[in-house]
């Protein structure tokens, strides 16, 4: 495991192989096995695993989130209003399996 400088990880379980870049906050979650966080990027409350979450994005009560690419500066968070719906913007050559 790996975890750059100025990293926290508060009441969460990292379990390696895995990256966890400069000044990243994990929370409350668990990042598995083949998962790179890069750097200033915050991790609350979300299980990641087999995944890669690029520089500057957040990750907000994501649940369980596996075999996954998240670029740059991308904003993931549970709804919290009604109706629930999914709500995508993909882009160019995108794939999405939805559970």
């Amino acid at each position: 495991m790996v975890v750059g400088p100025g990293a926290e990880i508060r009441g969460s379980t990292v379990r390696g192989p895995a990256v966890i870049g400069a000044r990243t906050k994990v929370v409350d979650s668990f990042i598995g096995p083949f998962t790179a966080v890069d750097a200033d990027c915050e991790i609350v409350r979300t299980d990641l695993e087999h995944s890669v979450v690029c520089a500057g994005s957040w990750v907000h009560d994501g649940g369980r989130i596996i075999d996954s690419l998240i670029g740059k500066n991308v904003r993931v968070r549970r709804a919290s209003g009604q109706p629930r719906a999914t709500r995508l913007m993909l882009g160019d050559d995108s794939e999405l399996e939805l559970p």
